[in-house]
């Protein structure tokens, strides 16, 4: 099948690189599809105040699933594709390292909900809910298995694995939504999920007549590995604390009701955010070859990456701002019609998301890795100190535009530093649509 392409790509160049990543795409639509729906049902059955309950739990420790993966994912991953020779002690020593990180955050995570609830804003989840789900953080570490399958590009053995896990994930919660189950058994199966995905990579792994058995543990191999990966971790745990601080927040001002209408907003929001990681990935290399061969073609592809970010993200935004008191009506029961209003707003945030991903290979591939970090940063503290300001006086509003500001701020941060100013005013001329403009006004002077 002849895929499309775009202006500023080789056809044959573009299409082979979409074809790579292709079925990482298939299984992020695949998981999107599969837990929008079943994130919808769960949502009407619990009612906002226990869908809030449901949700606070995996909005807290998943700063410390940020923290315990390390950074090493990606990582690994490289290391695999220059030293395949290495692979079981790269993979063995990989897990154990994330293993313990894993049984560490476990306090730490205790610690962290019990100063939340010292005050007289604390949340009402039970503890006993906060310890079930926690134990994510251990079961997690079998994972790094997936960097294996990147290093092979063996993205349709991901795709099987991550869309059977949801599949059966969701088909538990309809289960226990069929018999009436309580809210504890649906914070049990928080935990479940991760142990489907677990024990699938590890069904794929033997598979692929590979063996765990033979992982091995080297000292040396984990003092590199930790050395060269904390960027990457602290990176990854300032975006969870940049997405998730704000559930945390609304909690502990608002209660549980709330948070369980605003869950469903980021649900709704969020679910397209696969889409500039998907072709991203897919375009990458294309601007990788361009900037080693043509400065030139370097700069015009990128300029035609936000270009296409930008057309995305602002056309979802107009369509599911104008939608979303049909999309409440049709999807949740009436105490969540509140959201309509909330996502019109946050979905907004979107379109800098979208950017900021294209914009974050340009920093990658010029080797700014610091600056992501600082941008990242920024974005996480403005978004706490919006939210401590606007939770109170305009509830899940003022959380609605916290983010979206945050979003907004951190993705032009790379406008104040002259090194990176180009990038950022590209970024501007895409968000209004200048090339478009100039096109169409230059097709009217040709007629």
């Amino acid at each position: 099948m002849k895929l499309p392409t775009l202006p500023g790509f080789d056809p044959q160049a573009f299409e082979k690189y979409v074809k790579n990543t292709g079925w990482l795409m298939i299984a992020r639509v695949g998981t999107l599809i599969v837990k929008m729906l079943t994130g919808i049902a769960v949502a009407n059955y619990l009612g906002s105040s226990q869908n809030g309950m449901l949700n606070y739990p995996m909005a807290l420790i998943t700063f410390f699933m940020a923290a315990s993966a390390l950074g090493l994912d990606s990582y690994i991953t490289r290391e695999l594709l220059n030293k395949p020779g290495s692979k079981n002690v790269l993979l063995g020593t990989a897990f154990r390292i994330r293993l313990c990180a894993g049984v560490l955050m476990l306090p730490l995570i205790y610690l962290t909900y019990f100063l939340i609830n010292s005050g007289e804003t604390g949340a009402t989840v039970p503890f006993h809910f906060i310890i079930i789900v926690s134990f994510v953080c251990v079961i997690q570490s079998v994972n790094i298995i997936d960097s294996y399958f990147q290093s092979q590009i063996q993205g349709k053995k991901i795709m099987i694995v991550q869309v059977l896990a949801n599949i059966i994930s969701a088909l538990l919660k309809i289960f226990l939504i069929f018999i009436s189950a309580p809210l504890t058994l649906f914070i049990w199966a928080l935990l479940i999920d991760a142990v489907f995905l677990a024990a699938g990579y590890l069904w794929m792994y033997v598979k692929n007549t590979e063996s765990v058995f033979q992982w091995s543990f080297d000292k040396q191999v984990a003092k590199s590995l930790l050395q060269k990966s904390w960027p990457l971790a602290f990176s990854a745990i300032l975006v969870s604390l940049y997405m998730k601080i704000d559930q945390v927040m609304i909690s502990s001002y608002l209660g549980n009701s709330e948070l369980g209408i605003y869950s469903t907003v980021v649900n709704l929001s969020e679910s397209w955010y696969f889409i500039p990681v998907a072709t991203v990935a897919a375009l990458f290399p294309a601007i990788m070859n361009a900037k080693r061969d043509d400065q030139k073609r370097y700069q015009i592809r990128l300029q035609n990456l936000y270009d296409l970010m930008s057309f995305l993200s602002i056309g979802i935004a107009v369509i599911i701002t104008f939608a979303s008191p049909v999309l409440y009506r049709i999807l949740y029961t009436e105490e969540y019609y509140e959201g309509a209003q909330i996502l019109s707003i946050h979905v907004w945030a979107g379109v800098f998301v979208f950017l900021g991903s294209a914009s974050g290979q340009y920093l990658i591939a010029e080797g700014y890795t610091k600056l992501a970090l600082t941008r990242t940063a920024v974005g996480a503290l403005i978004n706490i100190i919006l939210n401590i300001m606007w939770i109170p006086v305009f509830g899940i509003k003022g959380a609605a535009w916290a983010t979206l500001i945050a979003y907004a701020v951190s993705t032009f941060y790379i406008l104040l530093i002259p090194r990176t100013r180009t990038q950022g005013t590209m970024m501007l001329k895409s968000l209004i649509q200048l090339t478009l403009l100039k096109k169409l006004f230059n097709r009217k002077l040709n007629t």
